[in-house]
This record gives C-alpha cells, structure tokens and sequence, in this order.
C-alpha cells in the first residue's frame, strides 16, 4: 500500500476502453493509486484485449472474467465479483464508464458499500426504457456522487431529474481525446484491402448490434432485407458482433454479393473503415460520435439516440429500415462533406481525460 488515495477504475465492454484510456493516463500525474478492474463483459480477445493493446492501456489488474449471459446474470456475475474486489481495497472513488451491464453493477455493489462514484458519460438519455442500457444509465446516475458530463443536453437531462449542479461537470468526451490522439495512425488504404474493397469506390460501414435491430428473428430479417437494398448501391461492409452474427447469417445475410461481412475489428482497423465510407450505418451510440468528428454521414437505425448533440452538431440523422435506401443514396449523391465544414460539440477538444483527472483527484484530495 503506498498511502495514496486508490482510484479504481471498471471497464467491461468494448465501448468502455476508448473512454477510460485518457482518464487513466491523465491520473497518471495526479497523487493517486489507481486499480483497473476488467469485468469480462466482452472477453473475445478482437472485442477487449486488443483494446489493451492499441489504446496504450495497462492491463487490466484484476479480470472477472464474467463472459457472456443474460442481462441479469452478466449484472449478478459482475456485482459478486467486485463486491470481493472493492470489500478488499477499499477504494477511496470508484469510476464507471457509458452504459453497459458492467457499469450499473459497480455501481449497485459501491453504493451498498457506501463508496463514492463517478460516471464518465453521465446524463446522456434515449427517454426509451426498452433499451437496456436507458436503465442502466439513469440507475448508474441516481447512484453517481459525480456525474461527468460529454454535453450540455446531457447536464440539461440531470438538472430536468433533480440531481444537485454541484455534482455534475461538463468534461467534453473522452472517447474523443482516444480518436484524435490516434487518428494519425488510421489507415484507410490497409483497412479496404483486409475486408477486401478495390482501392477506390463508394462503400457503406454498418454496425448493427441492438435487440430491437438483430435479437429477434422477424427483426434481423427486416434488417437483412435493408441492407440488401442499400447493397444495392454500393458495397456493405458489416464488422459482426459475436453475439448478432448467428442471427443474421440465418436470415440470409450473405445471399447479396454486395454484402461484406467481417470479424470484430479492433479499435484502429474498425476506425480506419469509418474514416473511408461513404456513408456509415450504425445503432451504435459510440459510432454517432466518432463519425461526427471524422465528418463522415452517418444514419442511425434507431427511433431516437441519447446523443442528439450528434444530430445538431454533427453528420448523423436518425432513419427506420423504409427511408433508409433512400437516404444513404441521397448521401451517396451529395458525397462528403469538406473537411472541417461541420460542427464539433463544444469540449469535443482532446482534453476531456485532464479535466476528468482534476475532478476525480480533487474529489480524493489528491493533488
């Protein structure tokens, strides 16, 4: 034990890594111990450990390795888990990222043991409570002592629910400091040839991994027949998440020769893809983001998104399966936008992980 106040930090899942990796290094200048706890919540090597790798994090001190499961049995898997982690260091803070099951676990188990949290990426809201991670989310924030703001809606949803201005601070976005400090190291040109795109041409990138979009069969069949008709106008590129690929090759993904399917693409090869599109097709939150700084279109296959700061300073719309053909092909048509002619959300800067450090270190009195 150094003496030091000891920050621990909880990632599970794939969208968790880009956000946490400036907050750890920047708390590297601070008077603080910090711990890294990875759930496990994603644990293929291509959706997590890679992570590790490219985004210059440490591994992880302590790896649940919780797996795969349902909502309540991943939640319960990581609150055991932590319980024996947290009951054992005795963190002076514990910090949770985004909205996965991960995150709303670590909270649940700190609480109850009375430990102080912050939520990075706190306040964001869909207003849709079918969405596992809208629950996950306002839980996370109603036991949140610090709420880490990315956006000035966000702020504006937990004044709307009565949490105290003191404890919410607008940071800017983490996941954004990761994208510029490595977009450099994008490789447009590698990334066509590894899903195998000719060196010029219009392609589309599209992620799909929401229940309502890929968990049913009736669902997938309609989002399979979507993307068959936007493969009409150009190559799809489609990086699968493990748990939605099954899902879809069943439905006939692949009876379209303009569809091209791909493993999990680690952080650089999935970024250096979106960079390159045309046109990019998503359900993701993470992917409205990266796609508003690289200015790259983007339509999300979604009836609302916790990120409208995307849609009013950024490329993204929202679109249901019958508009999206004709959307991705009027932005077909009208081509990229020049470089740098779209907003940026203020604070959307590179340095959100220094302003988080100096919120987290102050509230651990560590200078």
């Amino acid at each position: 034990m150094t003496g030091r106040p000891l920050v621990l930090h909880v990632t599970g899942a794939r969208p968790n890594f880009p956000k946490a990796a400036p907050v750890i290094q920047a708390l590297r200048t601070h008077d603080v111990e910090q711990l890294l706890v990875h759930t496990g919540q994603h644990y293929d090597d291509r959706m997590s450990q890679v992570f590790f790798t490219e985004l210059g994090l440490p591994r992880p001190d302590v790896d649940l390795g919780i797996g795969s499961g349902t909502h309540a049995g991943q939640t319960a898997a990581a609150m055991v888990g932590l319980e024996e982690v947290m009951t054992t260091r005795h963190p002076a803070l514990v910090v949770v990222y985004g909205d996965v099951n991960s995150t709303v676990a670590a909270a649940l188990v700190a609480a109850k043991l009375h430990l102080p949290v912050a939520h990075v990426e706190a306040g964001l809201r869909s207003f849709d409570r079918t969405m596992p991670e809208e629950v996950n989310r306002v839980v996370t924030d109603r036991l949140s002592d610090l709420l880490l703001v990315t956006c000035a809606d966000a702020a504006d949803n937990l004044r709307a629910e009565g949490v105290d201005p003191a404890a919410v601070h607008l940071v800017g976005n983490p996941m954004i400091d990761t994208l510029l400090r490595h977009r450099g190291r994008l490789d447009q040109e590698r990334a066509r040839s590894e899903v195998g795109l000719a060196a010029e041409g219009d392609y589309v990138v599209a992620t799909l991994h929401r229940p309502g979009n890929v968990d049913d069969r009736e669902h997938a069949r309609r989002a399979v027949a979507t993307l068959h008709q936007v493969a009409d106008h150009c190559p799809v590129v489609l990086p699968m998440h493990p748990r939605s690929r099954p899902r879809l090759l069943d439905v006939g993904l692949l009876d379209h020769p303009g569809i091209r399917p791909a493993d999990p693409l680690g952080y650089l090869g999935f970024l250096s893809l979106v960079q390159g599109a045309s046109v990019v097709v998503t359900d993701s939150g993470g992917v409205q983001e990266e796609t508003t700084v690289l200015g790259v279109p983007c339509l999300t296959l979604r009836p609302n998104t916790e990120r409208p700061v995307t849609i009013t300073h950024g490329t993204n719309a929202l679109t249901t399966h019958a508009e999206l053909p004709a959307a991705v092909a009027s932005r077909l048509a009208a081509g990229r936008p020049a470089a740098g002619s779209t907003p940026v959300p203020p604070l959307w800067d590179g340095h959100a992980g220094p302003r988080i450090a100096a919120v987290l270190a102050g509230s651990v009195g560590a200078a």
